[in-house]
């Protein structure tokens, strides 16, 4: 681990996501913070946000994780189904983490399992 921006310890390390299969839908992107006011923000809410997004059903991995940049985070998801990705959207929307984060620039993409990259919406 090494310190960040904010004096806190982070870990880093590389994705593990597995790459989606069958009807599994992954995401894949960053999240940016514009300055400390923001990565506050994010660093307040993360843990909660993962291990919320973890509990659903339908998510078989998560992770935001921090990169060698202290403002950028790298996000890397994986889901059973379109129908769980939607719930965890819904979940999302209404949480803390939406509230407090909204306004952060989100740079992420979809993959499903033959391989085909949408931007995310």
């Amino acid at each position: 681990m090494s310190a960040c921006a904010c004096g806190q310890h982070h870990a880093h390390h590389d994705c593990a996501r597995p790459h989606p299969v069958g009807s599994q839908v992954a995401l894949s992107g960053q999240i940016t913070c514009a300055d400390m006011g923001q990565l506050m923000a994010l660093l307040t809410h993360v843990e909660a946000h993962v291990a919320a997004s973890r509990a659903e059903p339908g998510c078989l991995f998560f992770e935001i994780a921090q990169t060698d940049d202290p403002l950028v985070w790298r996000v890397e998801e994986l889901f059973r189904d379109a129908a769980a990705l939607e719930a965890h959207r819904a979940r999302t929307k209404a949480s803390p983490w939406a509230a407090a984060t909204s306004d952060i620039p989100r740079q992420i993409r979809e993959i499903m399992a033959r391989g085909d990259v949408v931007p995310a919406g």
